[in-house]
């Protein structure tokens, strides 16, 4: 794996840092207006960061696992996205034409980011620890 240089360390542990920091104050409602922003900016840092680290090997195990990883990393901006939206509606005038219109506002984007952000959690656990034994494996 390619390892990133210091800066991009430090900015991979502070957007890592800001979008856990942004989802708890976010949940306990603490400044959601500013949190909701300052998880999503982690999320993008921590998931640009992370699409840095490439595999130059010609192992497939790694490279599926890779791609996985990818569908995390868009799973954390997208819940970002949910975040923000979930606070500031950007997206409600779209959906007020109708009542139904409505209905379907509140089942896509009303607290579903909690939703995405478990799947991406989850397939990034699944693939760091599997890379990781993948890796040692290796030699």
């Amino acid at each position: 794996m390619k390892q990133l240089n210091k800066a991009e360390q430090m900015l991979f542990v502070m957007g890592g840092a800001l979008m856990v920091a942004g989802i708890m104050l976010f949940v306990f409602s603490v400044y959601p207006s500013i949190t909701s922003w300052v998880a999503f900016i982690g999320m993008i840092l921590f998931a640009f960061m992370q699409m840095k680290q490439t595999y130059e090997g010609r192992d497939l195990v790694i490279k599926r696992l890779r791609r996985i990883m990818h569908i995390a990393e868009a799973g954390f901006v997208l819940t970002g996205f949910f975040l923000v939206e979930n606070h500031f509606h950007f997206l409600l005038p779209l959906f007020s034409n109708s009542i139904g219109d409505y209905a379907t506002y509140v089942n896509v984007f009303h607290n579903n980011w909690v939703v995405v952000l478990l799947i991406a959690v989850v397939l990034e656990v699944y693939t760091t620890f599997r890379i990781e034994r993948e890796l040692k494996r290796q030699g």
